[in-house]
């Protein structure tokens, strides 16, 4: 009788355990959103999502978001996809399931990040569109620069100097809603001259990934197909001419045909003192960086946005709010007075290649 009721005793200790496991574990989200919601003294935690640190740009961005997190006095979760939209969508998965107040994204397929923004709201977690834009409605914020602007000015500036003449577009990645605004602003520029038959676009092509090899291999081919006989290359950003550069080096070019770039990365700015780059687009990385910190750190709070503005993604035909900062056309006439004099590069830095007596006194 004793041994029959031990093993009673312990059956039923073992059936109240399996049965109490899996109540245990639904009840841990539930726990931790609790303990997220109700502790005074827990920090602010936001998730950044990155595509890519490839280019210099994004390093920048990074080093700021993270320096500014830093002093605001909140934590943040940095993840970066390779260019990779499967490995970003993991790592909105993962940023989750750590607890962030909010969710940061710059994405890399502007369609497919939809779905993270889809996940995230499903947990009310408020997601910021940083510096390139989604196609979702459900957007607490887009902040970046004014990418409209940044297409415009670019055309302006290759019209304004090379009024007549043979024309080669390169643009940015066609999954990237910011290349295909820009493409857009491009070519309502452009379109009178095309009309009236004062510059030709010999080719144009949407660059995988911004990628500056695929770049100097369409370069390559655009040049040989039309004798060398191009004008301009409107390049969308600083690491595609940086191929298209290499593809007129190649043939005793550089210099001669007018280039075009975004992003005011270090070695297009050494390349615009050089005369081998034509102009850039400065944007202020440490006001977008600080600004999406600062955004999140009131959505977290549930404070209003104050300073956004409605701004229509025409892909999906919906506003959503939007901070847009402003921009700056660089070339070689203002290199001293834009990013040497804003602390964004050294004047070593910039005129680096170019011989002593021919720099600019400093």
């Amino acid at each position: 009788m004793k041994l029959k009721a031990l093993f009673l005793l312990v059956a039923a200790f073992l059936i109240t355990s399996c049965v109490g496991a899996p109540q245990n574990e639904g009840t841990a989200t539930q726990s931790n959103t609790s303990q997220k919601n109700n502790d005074p003294n827990r920090k602010i935690k936001i998730g950044f999502a990155m595509d890519t640190l490839k280019e210099e740009r994004w390093q920048r961005d990074r080093a700021a978001f993270e320096a500014h997190c830093q002093k605001m006095n909140v934590d943040c979760v940095i993840t970066v996809a390779n260019n990779v939209a499967e490995r970003q969508a993991s790592d909105v998965e993962n940023l989750l399931t750590q607890g962030v107040d909010v969710l940061v994204i710059a994405p890399h397929d502007a369609t497919q990040a939809a779905s993270m923004v889809d996940k995230a709201k499903a947990q009310g977690v408020p997601v910021i569109s940083y510096d390139r834009l989604i196609n979702s409605e459900k957007l607490d914020l887009y902040i970046s620069h004014q990418v409209p602007v940044i297409g415009r000015k670019i055309a302006e500036y290759a019209l304004q100097h090379v009024p007549e003449g043979n024309y080669v577009m390169v643009y940015g990645a066609g999954t990237d809603n910011n290349a295909e605004i820009m493409k857009k602003e491009q070519l309502a520029v452009l379109q009178p001259a095309i009309d009236a038959k004062k510059i030709f676009i010999k080719a144009d092509q949407n660059i995988t990934d911004w990628k500056p090899e695929e770049a100097l291999k369409m370069a390559e081919n655009a040049l040989t197909q039309n004798n060398d006989n191009i004008q301009a290359f409107v390049v969308s950003n600083d690491g595609m001419a940086g191929g298209v550069i290499s593809a007129l080096d190649k043939r005793g070019l550089t210099g001669k045909v007018l280039v075009t770039g975004q992003d005011a990365q270090k070695d297009a700015l050494q390349r615009i003192a050089e005369g081998k780059q034509t102009m850039t687009i400065y944007k202020p990385i440490i006001a977008l960086a600080s600004g999406a910190v600062e955004a999140a750190i009131k959505l977290a709070k549930k404070e209003p946005l104050a300073d956004a503005k409605p701004f229509k993604n025409e892909k999906i035909n919906k506003e959503i709010p939007a901070i847009l900062l402003e921009v700056t056309t660089v070339d070689k006439n203002n290199l001293m007075t834009t990013v040497i004099k804003d602390g964004f590069v050294s004047f070593e830095d910039v005129y680096k290649n170019v011989p002593p007596e021919q720099r600019p006194k400093n």
